[in-house]
């Protein structure tokens, strides 16, 4: 199996869990924040549904000029996010899949008016700002809907919410 294959394989595997948070995101509460100074409920669960395909955008080209713009849009209905992620992990699998073991291992750079600001190879790239980026997230939205007394998902493992291990032992 090469690098991109199991990156991709573990993408498609986490979209699933990905996808399962993404459902109890209240429709109602998507301006809401936990501090002042956080992303709101809905800027945070868009931009989750849109991690890896605005990653795979940014790998796709070895050298990116400028940064990226870092504005968080907010969505405007909790219906958008299932559908944004289902595009996301399809346009993640589409720019990505036809590259190899070397163009993983090729140096991928961030330039800001020439200098450079970051460089390593691209399944680095992939591996930290794809994934675990989108992890991280994931387990801060996950914060968000316990603060907001929405049953919180399995994702690796029991919550107090649900258990995938319940239903399996429960004969």
């Amino acid at each position: 199996m090469t690098i991109i294959e199991t990156l991709l394989a573990e993408l498609e595997q986490e979209a699933v869990t990905t996808r399962r948070v993404l459902e109890r995101v209240p429709g109602d509460h998507l301006g809401w924040r936990p501090h002042p100074k956080s992303m709101s409920l809905g800027q945070l669960a868009l931009h989750i549904a849109t991690v890896p395909g605005s990653v795979a955008r940014l790998a796709s080209e070895l050298t990116l000029p400028a940064p990226p713009d870092f504005a968080q849009a907010e969505a405007a209905h909790a219906s958008e996010l299932v559908p944004a992620l289902t595009e996301s992990v399809a346009e993640a699998r589409r720019l990505l899949g036809g590259l190899d073991d070397a163009a993983m291992a090729d140096t991928w750079r961030l330039l800001a008016d020439g200098q450079e600001l970051m460089a390593m190879p691209r399944g680095a790239l992939l591996r930290a700002i794809m994934l675990n980026h989108w992890y991280h997230h994931r387990g801060q939205l996950l914060v968000y809907l316990r603060l907001l007394d929405v049953p919180v998902p399995s994702v690796y493992g029991p919550t107090a919410d649900e258990s995938p291990f319940r239903a399996a032992t429960a004969t």
